[in-house]
């Protein structure tokens, strides 16, 4: 997407043939979230080759041969703005001889995740390729990082399915009481619900991939080839639902697995704490996810950033849709009933949302009107009490966009509509629960 093609055509045959892999390498001991911080310095040797030196930290699959490393080119900006992006290999030949490039440091010891190398890298005087322009190394980084975290929501889910099947499996056959575990009412009544969240989630993620499969091959057409006006329209879409989604299933796979992968080795009891079942590997595993690729809060922060951008640079408009979109007015609207139902879901928490924003925004002279301006909510001190409230936001934003999604399935087949009622007993309380949590804070 982003290399010369000599590189290209030079490397991806060796990725094909499994010779070698690669990495993405940002963390730094002292630049984790904060990937504005790096100290990874790169000086210009040539063209387009740069002396880079540094540490990375936590590189999963480091010692695969290549890594796209993140540096600033002495005398760039501080912050993201001044980051630019290398491609670094692990060996290189010089004079006819095969000469190494960088060094693994240390493979990491996990509490989980042991079938996968973490490594730290050290950059000593390492020639990298710079890719693209100097200090437009984020804008491709966040390419990579976005598809990423769409894959660690495909990890959440399968590690979710992974852990219900051995616990459903265990309990079909574990007898306490005369019966099999599966036939007690709470027991059943709890496994209910999980497999509820699960098959919800997996809705979610599985329209979310469709989406972002057609993103990827539009970004690649559009930038070896170009687009016609109508993939130019389907690109703006498809791009605008994959930006949305992108941190809410990374957040919401992730927690699930935790929360979930924890149900199932409680429903095996004592056996599940026993490494000769695998729900305690999956529990353990389970926690990488809620770290890489930028943690739960981060997500938050993002979804949370996102909402308010739409909703603060045109309040009149949100209001608007808010009071269009009122149950009432979907009565006769001559859309699906299970649209409907979602719809007032959604109102509720327009409303919601609202009351919360006017709570942690409203004017100290009491002049309400101001909030109709866009330069209002332009100041930066306003965000601080909001932002307390990012994490149940990016929650309540992953559940309705599962209700959105099992709403459209529900009413294009009868067979969804269970699930859609399922899901939404499930999360009901969870919406009440953040809302009261709002008004009182």
């Amino acid at each position: 997407r982003f290399c010369e093609p000599e590189d290209r055509e030079r490397l991806l045959p060796m990725i094909i043939n499994g010779d070698i892999s690669g990495s993405m390498c940002l963390t730094e001991p002292d630049a984790g979230s904060d990937v504005g911080s790096l100290r990874t310095s790169a000086k210009h040797l040539n063209d387009k080759w740069y002396s880079l030196n540094g540490t990375k930290i936590f590189i999963t699959n480091g010692g695969g041969g290549l890594g796209f490393v993140l540096g600033r080119i002495d005398g760039a900006p501080e912050g993201l703005k001044g980051i630019s992006l290398f491609l670094v290999e692990e060996f290189l030949e010089e004079g006819g001889e095969k000469k190494r490039n960088y060094t693994v440091a240390k493979n990491e010891e996990k509490m989980g995740l042991h079938g996968s190398h973490t490594c730290e890298i050290l950059y000593e005087n390492s020639k990298g390729k710079l890719i693209g322009e100097p200090n437009q190394g984020m804008k491709m980084m966040f390419h990579l990082m976005n598809e990423a975290r769409i894959a660690v929501g495909l990890q959440g889910l399968g590690g979710i399915e992974a852990s219900l099947a051995y616990a459903r499996k265990y309990a079909e056959e574990r007898e306490q009481f005369g019966m099999c575990l599966m036939k007690l009412p709470l027991f059943r009544r709890n496994f209910e619900d999980w497999e509820a969240e699960r098959d919800g989630f997996r809705a979610l993620m599985v329209d979310t991939i469709s989406f972002f499969d057609q993103y990827q091959r539009l970004d690649l057409k559009k930038r070896h080839h170009g687009l016609s006006d109508e993939e130019r329209e389907r690109f703006s879409f498809v791009q605008k639902v994959v930006r949305r989604r992108t941190p809410l299933v990374k957040l919401y796979g992730a927690e699930t697995f935790t929360t979930l992968s924890q149900k199932a080795i409680q429903a095996l009891g004592g056996h599940g704490f026993m490494k000769d079942h695998d729900v305690e590997r999956l529990h353990r595993d389970s926690f990488a996810p809620l770290l890489y690729e930028g943690t739960t809060q981060i997500q938050s922060l993002m979804a949370m950033k996102d909402l308010l951008k739409y909703t603060m640079s045109q309040p009149t408009k949100f209001l608007q849709t808010m009071v269009g979109g009122h149950p009432i007015g979907n009565i006769f609207s001559g859309e699906g009933e299970y649209h409907k139902r979602f719809s007032g879901v959604l109102y509720e928490f327009r409303k919601n949302l609202m009351g919360l924003l006017m709570r942690c925004f409203k004017p100290d002279d009491g002049d309400i009107t101001q909030v109709f301006s866009p330069k209002y909510w332009r100041n930066p001190k306003q965000y601080e009490k909001i932002m307390e409230h990012a994490e149940t936001m990016a929650f309540s934003i992953s559940y309705l966009e599962t209700l959105k999604v099992l709403a459209v399935h529900a009413d294009m087949d009868e067979s969804r509509k269970e699930l859609y009622d399922r899901y939404y007993r499930l999360v009901l309380p969870r919406f009440a629960s953040i809302y009261c949590d709002w008004k009182n804070h």
